[in-house]
């Protein structure tokens, strides 16, 4: 029996996360048995250079002695406590001094309790229910977001899951991606009952897709004018296209921030944060509630903490930049080689291959690509010891542990696999 089929036994449809089981790309997922550095091992034992990295958190690479070092000593502490600790401190500490848009924070489990979290805050701020997000953004999967949503439910084709009250639904409006003039005109019709905006200031949930030269300071004026507030998800941008995040690239601030992956180190950990006054408004100091046994664990907190310190060191952005722009040029120039019609959206360490001649700047374009092509690529790179996320509709990721030699095995690979797809 293979691992997959053993797992279909007792997991639900054999994954823990639908993206997982290679649905987009066809055949079984390849089941890790341990990770270090660049490199992924399986079961059966082949080997892989990782462009997935976790979906983003190993931006230092895999197993990372420092941030392994790390957990060690703080599971020798205690694995948990319920109680505060200055890990919390010290974390919250290390993200504020890089978003000086967030004054106060909070610490949650995952991308979705963030996200969600925010989107009670901004509607008990505002007094407003309303919300706007973008066609093709995911911003986990809370009901309030479910909705015209990316990553996994748009791999499957299905535009908001079962589940999802239809009444709430409604109360999402969503609205084309890059495209600041529908938000004017919702704002204009609609204006004095949207709570505010969310948005991946870098969207990475249907590819990488960055906003467009003055699409986010729209927002933030169009949401300001009318007396909404703005989110930026930064679940997968923090840390990753910038020290600050893509707010931190663009020189913006705004309302509210969403982070997670990089925050945790690997282990499961996220934040939302802001203004304190919005901050503030949180139980036990105001009336909105939120609440989470495990949120600050002390070991995700002693694990963020490391991975953050490594990217301190100096000209380690500089240098993950230069290897992922040294990578998409090169997968560029190959395929051109090859005469196969391609696309590249890069910013700093993440990136995404479309399998298009047109630019890609919202989930039109991204739709309009060749999947199946893409399903080729990546059976094909895969089978040349090269793990590609298993979806068209996923961003990928360069860390400090790829070598030279990691992209020039990359790109000998890709050349062979683009002659195959011409």
């Amino acid at each position: 029996m293979s691992a997959f089929e053993r797992a279909k036994r007792v997991l639900a449809g054999g994954v823990d996360s639908p993206v997982r089981a290679f649905g987009a790309v066809g055949g079984d997922p390849v089941f890790i048995a341990r990770a270090e550095g660049a490199r992924l091992y399986d079961i059966e034992g082949r080997r892989y250079i990782d462009y997935v990295g976790s979906w983003g958190p190993m931006i230092a690479g895999h197993a990372h002695p420092r941030i392994i070092e790390a957990i060690r000593e703080a599971a020798a502490r205690g694995t948990s406590f319920g109680a505060p600790c200055e890990a919390e401190t010290l974390l919250a500490e290390a993200v504020i001094e890089r978003f000086p848009a967030i004054e106060r924070l909070r610490f949650v489990n995952s991308g979705t309790e963030a996200t969600m979290s925010a989107i009670r805050l901004i509607r008990a701020a505002t007094g407003r229910e309303r919300i706007i997000k973008f066609t093709g953004g995911y911003h986990g999967h809370s009901d309030s977001l479910l909705v015209a949503a990316g990553s996994g439910a748009l791999t499957f084709g299905v535009p908001s899951s079962p589940g999802v009250p239809a009444e709430l639904a409604r109360l999402t409006l969503t609205l084309p991606y890059n495209d600041l003039d529908a938000v004017r005109r919702v704002f204009a019709a609609q204006g004095d009952d949207i709570a505010g905006i969310i948005v991946e200031p870098v969207a990475g949930n249907m590819g990488c897709v960055p906003a467009l030269p003055g699409f986010l300071e729209g927002l933030l004026e169009a949401a300001h004018q009318a007396g909404a507030l703005v989110i930026f998800d930064e679940v997968m941008s923090g840390f990753r296209v910038a020290p600050g995040g893509a707010q931190g690239l663009f020189g913006l601030r705004p309302d509210l921030t969403t982070l997670g992956k990089i925050i945790g180190g690997g282990l499961p950990a996220a934040a939302f944060g802001g203004r304190a006054e919005l901050m503030d408004l949180l139980a036990p100091t105001g009336p909105v509630y939120q609440a989470g046994t495990l949120s600050g664990n002390p070991l995700a907190m002693a694990a963020g903490l490391a991975a953050l310190e490594l990217t301190t060191e100096p000209g380690f952005y500089s240098r993950l930049e230069a290897a992922t722009r040294r990578l998409a040029m090169g997968l560029a120039a190959a395929a051109k080689r090859a005469g196969v019609a391609l696309t590249i959206n890069q910013v700093c360490g993440m990136f995404s291959v479309f399998f298009t001649a047109n630019p890609v700047h919202c989930h039109a374009d991204v739709v309009a690509a060749d999947a199946a092509r893409y399903a080729s690529y990546f059976h094909a790179m895969l089978e040349a010891g090269v793990y590609l996320a298993p979806s068209a509709f996923e961003a990928a990721f360069v860390s400090g542990a790829h070598t030279g030699a990691d992209l020039d095995a990359t790109l000998t690979a890709a050349e062979r696999v683009f002659t195959r797809l011409a």
